[in-house]
């Protein structure tokens, strides 16, 4: 009899155990940051495809996005997919791709951070080469850091502001690619 009494309380204080590790594991993944899986190469040599990424979903909460965040959505081709890139234009920024080079309100934009000095972005069926097109409120221009093999925003446009999952964090797997994500930040003050 006592033993079936412990053994009783034992799977008691278990089922508890795993109720509350289970809800603080909802509330995490909820609220707070989820993980994300890099597939394929559009953001090479910044991510690897493979790796896992922790985005920190109270960002979106908190603070807003800036220029050079690498952000998680949901893809605009399909709802299932969830894509990483980095943001180039803002709201109502003005972005033109012209002889290679990303425009921002008619500035140049530096990416020698993760893209070669010599490196030429191409333009593409929504972002024609020349062509000036305007972010609308509550969206953002993306691209990837592997231009020449990135679906991104100069191929199927805007991604609005709602279908922004989270702000990449941190690499946590594998162990030897572990960082924290660096978010560039663009100054294009005139």
């Amino acid at each position: 009899m006592f033993i079936l009494r412990k053994l009783y309380s034992a799977l008691v204080d278990l089922f508890e155990t795993l109720v509350i590790a289970g809800g603080i594991f909802v509330v995490v993944y909820a609220f707070l940051f989820r993980p994300f899986q890099v597939n394929g190469q559009s953001m090479f040599p910044t991510f690897h495809d493979g790796e896992y990424i922790l985005t920190n979903l109270i960002t979106l909460r908190v603070n807003k996005l800036n220029r050079g965040d690498v952000i998680v959505f949901k893809s605009p081709t399909n709802n299932e997919k969830d894509f990483i890139k980095r943001i180039i234009g803002l709201p109502n920024d003005t972005i033109m791709i012209k002889k290679g080079k990303i425009f921002v309100n008619n500035q140049q934009l530096n990416e020698n951070e993760y893209l070669p000095a010599d490196f030429a972005t191409h333009a593409g069926s929504f972002l024609q080469e020349g062509s000036p097109i305007k972010v609308p409120g509550d969206n953002y221009f993306v691209l990837g850091d592997n231009r020449d093999f990135s679906s991104d925003s100069r191929e199927w446009g805007f991604v609005a502001k709602n279908k922004i999952i989270g702000k990449s964090m941190v690499v946590y797997w594998p162990p030897s690619n572990a960082k924290f994500v660096e978010q560039e930040k663009y100054d294009l003050a005139k």
